[in-house]
């Protein structure tokens, strides 16, 4: 197995060649493709205080697996389009939440 290395300060870990990240699922309204923030913490270098970064990334989900609210595993790509550079390698955490759409059909129907 490859050595896992960790890039201190980027929240991002270093598996071989590919970069990964761990991040939350924030959308996944388009075909094939989701949008999840990698929120990083890291201490001010002079007042020491914990400082959270966020970033949004575009990551391709090739069967559509990944939902709002889940926990992911994203695999550095090459450029998929105008945005996309990553890829979903796994779901780690599924949300406990129904879509939006799911509770509002349900509350249509009775």
């Amino acid at each position: 197995m490859p050595q896992a290395k960790s890039q201190p300060g980027t929240g991002s870990v270093q598996v071989g060649r590919r970069k990964e990240l761990v991040g939350e699922v924030v959308s996944s309204r388009m075909q094939k493709t989701i949008v999840v923030q990698v929120v990083r913490k890291k201490a001010h270098p002079f007042y020491g205080r914990v400082v959270s970064k966020a970033k949004k990334f575009y990551a391709h989900d090739e069967k559509n697996e990944a939902h709002v609210g889940d926990v992911v595993r994203l695999e550095e790509t090459r450029p998929l389009s105008k945005l996309k550079r990553w890829r979903l390698k796994e779901v780690i955490r599924r949300t406990a939440l129904l879509p939006e759409a799911a509770v509002v059909e349900a509350s249509e129907g009775r």
